[in-house]
This record gives C-alpha cells, structure tokens and sequence, in this order.
C-alpha cells in the first residue's frame, strides 16, 4: 500500500469529516454514555482492524475513544486508513 500524496490526503478527509490529522495520524475522538459503552465499541473495532489485518492506537478514557490510524510501512495516510475510519463511523 503506497503512501497517498497530500492532495488525495485532503480528499480523503472530506469523506470523513469527523476525523483529523494530527501529527501525521489520523484521528477521531468518540464519546459514549459510560465506560461500558466505550469498551464494546473497542472490542468492535477491534473486531475489524483484526478482519482487515490493520490496528489503530486505541486510548480510553472513561467514556471517550480516540483512534488514531497511520500505515507505518507506508510512512504516512494510505487508503487503508481512510477505508477503516469509514467502517469505525458505521460500527458507534
């Protein structure tokens, strides 16, 4: 998977417009009702991440989620990125 150049980066982002890029990541915080809740939508994504063999940084904290995704191989955004923050949209 190649990295993607900043122009197809942008428009990516538009098809997502709850994430961000930050430090070269991108990212998305979610917000639930409790810790519960949180934690299976974890086990949700990480349901997925484990089908499409790509993991994202997972940081909880009480009630919220932030993913972060980034290919490492790839040293930057690729479509993978983009395609998993599309299916963890779906799967709040």
């Amino acid at each position: 998977m190649s990295k993607l150049a900043p122009s197809e980066v942008a428009d990516r982002l538009a098809q997502v417009p709850a994430w961000a890029i930050e430090d070269g990541a991108l990212i998305r915080t979610f917000s639930f009702s409790d810790f519960l809740d949180a934690l299976g939508f974890v086990n949700r994504v990480a349901d997925a991440a484990e089908q499409a063999g790509h993991h994202p940084d997972i940081d909880i904290r009480y009630n919220r989620v932030r993913l972060a995704l980034v290919t490492h191989d790839a040293g930057g955004l690729t479509a993978k990125d983009f395609d998993l923050a599309e299916l963890f949209d779906t799967l709040r």
